[in-house]
């Protein structure tokens, strides 16, 4: 590509680019197997053993049973399934719910949903590392409660929660716990029974697979309804026609993920701790949100003060870098992101929010356009703001 028209991909949270081995995969099912998998004959056959080693390749990846793992429409769809289906299903056992104040809006939306139907939801703190508070944790449980879902991982500041903790917590106290990993599935290792997870989401097109597929796994003997009712797919838990070439798509890239993790974590991470110190030691007036080291491997969000986070996006757009103020679910939204506020920022200092997620092909010479981009675009910004202004005048201490 010629500079002028240079594209630097930073946005991974929000969404990656379907591997070519992934597409290739698929494309057999769209047009030269594409039996419907619940058919009896067998053409049909076909479609539904692919489902099948899918299913597999699945559940192996987090030390789950096949019969474990049911497909959905993606992630968000799987968070509605475990929180929803739970609450009826366990409503005369209690309806007290526990979660955090950093979840994606998936769950914050639906618990919220939720309360409106009677249901008591607490929302716990986190420390000014977006980390959950075991101790408030185990004082918001109660005899009612019946479920606790906790974020596998942050997907604006990369937090990792102790999820091995809270699953002792919630076995302990007999209490289901579901998590949301769509951020953290295939790019840190995950086995569904160390942690003593019960149910958890994962989506495809956060791993190099196909947007609208994704996965909810329930442990046996969980006790969890029906989502979509129609026919009887997914051993009748999800009706409607399998999604074929999603399900292969989705396998696939589990597959590739799971061979190549620890080499592209490595990579992505030596690019991260680059990218953040030359940062750092470029931009005065700047901190990194989450945990330094405890966070995914591919995460960088940065907090400028005197600047406008959706101004910095503008300007790194036109220099051909692609990133976020936060979610891509809430790019519309002109509040500052509610996981920056739960870690304490005040809003001015929210609103200068950049995430930047990498890829294992992403390059250092790339790292280093960027950070002179977001320097040069910074500064500029800064020399515009009056607050910026008062702050140098007044004898700035930085």
């Amino acid at each position: 590509m010629s500079e002028e028209k240079r594209l630097i991909y930073l946005d991974n949270a929000a969404t990656t680019k379907t591997n070519p081995k992934v597409v290739e995969a698929m494309l057999p099912y769209f047009t030269e197997f594409y039996g419907n998998p619940s058919s009896v004959y067998e053409f049909s056959g076909i479609s539904k053993k692919a489902v099948t080693d899918a299913r597999e390749t699945i559940a192996t990846s987090i030390g789950a049973k096949t019969q474990e793992i049911y497909f959905t429409a993606g992630g968000s769809e799987a968070d509605n399934w475990a929180l929803k289906a739970t609450a009826e299903a366990y409503s005369q056992k209690g309806r007290h719910i526990i979660t955090s104040k950093i979840e994606h809006h998936a769950i914050l939306h639906t618990c919220e949903y939720l309360e409106k139907q009677g249901y008591e939801v607490t929302y716990l703190d986190v420390d000014e590392n977006g980390v959950v508070k075991l101790d408030e944790l185990k004082k918001a449980i109660r005899p009612d409660t019946i479920l606790i879902s906790i974020m596998f991982a942050n997907n604006e500041i990369g937090t990792i929660e102790p999820i091995r903790e809270i699953g002792e917590i919630a076995k302990e106290h007999g209490i289901l716990f579901h998590t949301d990993a769509v951020q953290a599935y295939g790019h840190v290792p995950i086995n569904v029974d160390e942690l003593h997870i019960d149910m958890m989401s994962a989506s495809g097109h956060k791993i190099n697979g196909p947007k609208g597929i994704g996965f909810l796994y329930i442990r046996t003997g969980v006790k969890i309804r029906s989502f979509v009712h129609g026919g009887a797919q997914e051993r009748k838990r999800r009706a409607g026609t399998e999604n074929v070439p999603g399900i292969v798509g989705l396998g696939k890239a589990a597959e590739l993920a799971a061979a190549n993790m620890e080499e592209r974590a490595k990579k992505e991470q030596e690019l991260r701790d680059y990218l953040i110190e030359r940062v750092l030691a470029q931009v005065p007036y700047t901190r990194v949100n989450g945990h330094r080291t405890n966070r995914l491997p591919n995460n960088c969000n940065f907090a400028f003060q005197f600047i406008e986070g959706e101004s910095l996006l503008i300007m790194l757009d036109m220099a051909g870098i692609c990133g976020s103020s936060g979610s891509a679910c809430t790019s519309g939204s002109l509040d500052p992101s509610h996981v920056l506020l739960a870690i304490g920022l005040p809003h001015e200092i929210a609103h200068g929010s950049l995430r930047l997620t990498l890829s294992e092909e992403n390059t250092i010479e790339e790292m280093d356009y960027v950070a002179g981009e977001i320097k040069r675009i910074v500064e500029r910004l800064r020399s515009m703001s009056p607050l910026y202004e008062d702050f140098v005048k007044h004898g700035a201490k930085k």
